[in-house]
């Protein structure tokens, strides 16, 4: 398989985490509009939360969706969702991250 449709952190020499501060920078609005969606869903009597879940969520939601907005970006937003609410910590899984 190409490399360039493996991972496009690969083709563009950039890592996935620099590729999400860029994107996070540059669409603001979808951490927003996460970390409501994860505050409606412990507010209703959730106790885990799928960020996988709540991008399909998200992208049905955006009659447009969102360039960019990457599935490999999941686990970097829970981890920013958990620097910012430490009480979610156990609403989320995460597992060690392989790469930077």
């Amino acid at each position: 398989m190409p490399t360039a449709i493996r991972g496009s952190h690969r083709a563009t020499g950039r890592s996935i985490t620099e590729q999400f501060r860029t994107f996070d920078a540059r669409n603001p609005h979808v951490y927003r509009a996460l970390e409501r969606m994860a505050a409606r869903r412990l507010a209703t009597g959730a106790t885990r939360i799928s960020l996988k879940n709540l991008f399909e969520d998200l992208r049905r939601q955006l009659p447009h969706g969102v360039a960019g907005l990457n599935n490999n970006y999941t686990a970097l937003y829970a981890r920013r969702m958990i620097d910012e609410h430490p009480h979610w910590v156990s609403a989320f899984e995460l597992r060690r991250r392989r790469a930077a």
